[in-house]
């Protein structure tokens, strides 16, 4: 199977090394990511701007654009290979809920889905380190075929991990998405220059603790699947 890895922590990210490494013994994996970190871009693409592709190694390249950007330019013929698969990630963060709306690995899925092909947005559901990818990629690779087995045209997959050991084997469960509130905070000061600058700080995330929800998964440190709709007028049986 060909499979192309993307996301949005950039092509240099211990996740997506971690799912190359775990997919490349039976599968031919490649790789095309932001050249830098991209998190928080939802769907957003390049449309005034033109995009600069960089090969860094066999099957390995890096784009200056989003992650929805590196899907469409994969299925378009920029890379000399068409993916039979997408898997977006391994982001470091969680993926849960609301926060799909806002997510450049969960778009790059989405986008993979528009354009017909199977895609899948992983995510190791930890804000703090260490950051420990080598279990969740397993499963990726283990059950990769599970995980595109429930894709259809209309959804795409979003699976969230709890962080885990290396040695781990995580119980999948299917899940709904869970609803996410932010209370962010702002930091402001005035510049020399004349702008006043403001900063996103770390705010608080409410959830509302639903049993069968991805939050609820994570808290009882499962993996969670969930079928997204990847259209906002398609129908069908995604979880909602």
């Amino acid at each position: 199977m060909r499979i192309l890895l993307t996301n949005d922590d950039g092509y240099a990210s211990d996740g997506i090394k971690a799912l190359a490494e775990a997919l490349g013994g039976e599968h031919e994996v490649w790789t095309l990511a932001p050249d830098s970190e991209r998190s928080g871009m939802s769907h957003s693409m390049s449309l005034r701007q033109p995009l600069k592709i960089r090969k860094l190694a066999e099957r390995e390249y890096c784009c200056s654009g989003t992650p929805a950007d590196c899907v469409i330019l994969a299925s378009h013929g920029a890379l000399p290979f068409s993916p039979d698969v997408v898997v977006s990630g391994i982001n470091r963060g969680p993926n849960l809920g609301t926060d799909l709306v806002y997510s450049g690995t969960a778009a790059a899925a989405r986008q993979a889905s528009m354009n017909g092909v199977p895609g899948i947005a992983v995510s190791l559901a930890t804000y703090t380190g260490p950051f420990l990818y080598e279990a969740a990629a397993r499963m990726i690779a283990e059950r990769l075929d599970y995980f595109i087995s429930l894709w259809t045209p209309d959804v795409f997959i979003n699976v969230n991990a709890p962080v885990a050991p290396s040695d781990h084997r995580y119980e999948v469960v299917e899940a709904f998405p869970s609803r996410r509130v932010y209370k962010d905070t702002l930091k402001f000061f005035d510049g020399p220059d004349g702008y006043a600058y403001c900063f996103f700080m770390d705010g608080q995330v409410d959830t509302h603790q639903e049993a069968g929800s991805d939050e609820d998964a994570i808290g009882k440190g499962l993996a969670a699947v969930t079928r997204v709709l990847a259209y906002p007028c398609a129908a069908g049986g995604a979880a909602s």
